[in-house]
């Protein structure tokens, strides 16, 4: 057996991140038919890249955050919709409302710190450069500390070859 793999005709890595993005989906659909009530201890830290294709947020958010930002749905949120494509909702920054419009093509990332679930998306645009830092979400209470078992965690990054 050779260490050679063919490259694929079928896109597996694309069919996954879309699969795993619908997880995502919904999650956040029972969330919105349930009157934008979380259960338990769930809440939601989503990342996502501030300039994918269809995603509008108040310019003064994709100022602060020129490539990813990520917020967090626990206390303070409201308008939560979700269809196929795409989820909306209303938060807070500085005490000043805004609406999300997230397509679920532009997440890099979901967490559920109440039950140590996580989700790690390729970016469409990001290639193999390193993620850059930014700054932590201010649009809710400070975050739990997530359970350091490692459970529960789906992390999923395919590599092309070039």
């Amino acid at each position: 057996m050779t260490g050679n793999v063919p490259d694929s005709l079928i896109p597996y890595d694309e069919i996954v991140q879309e699969a795993l993005r619908a997880v995502v989906g919904r999650v956040l659909g029972s969330v919105a038919d349930s009157g934008g009530n979380l259960p338990g201890g769930h809440h939601f830290y989503i990342t996502f890249k501030t300039h994918a294709p269809g995603v509008d947020i108040p310019q003064r958010l994709i100022d602060r955050f020129p490539d990813e930002m990520t917020i967090v749905l626990q206390h303070r949120f409201w308008d939560l919709k979700v269809d196929d494509n795409r989820f909306s909702v209303g938060l807070s920054f500085n005490q000043v409302p805004a609406m999300l419009n997230i397509p679920f093509s532009a997440i890099t990332g979901f967490h559920d710190p109440a039950v140590n679930f996580e989700l790690r998306f390729q970016a469409a645009d990001g290639g193999d450069e390193p993620e850059p830092q930014h700054d932590e979400a201010e649009n809710d209470e400070p975050p739990a500390k997530p359970v350091e078992d490692g459970s529960n965690v789906v992390s999923v990054d395919f590599k092309r070859k070039k």
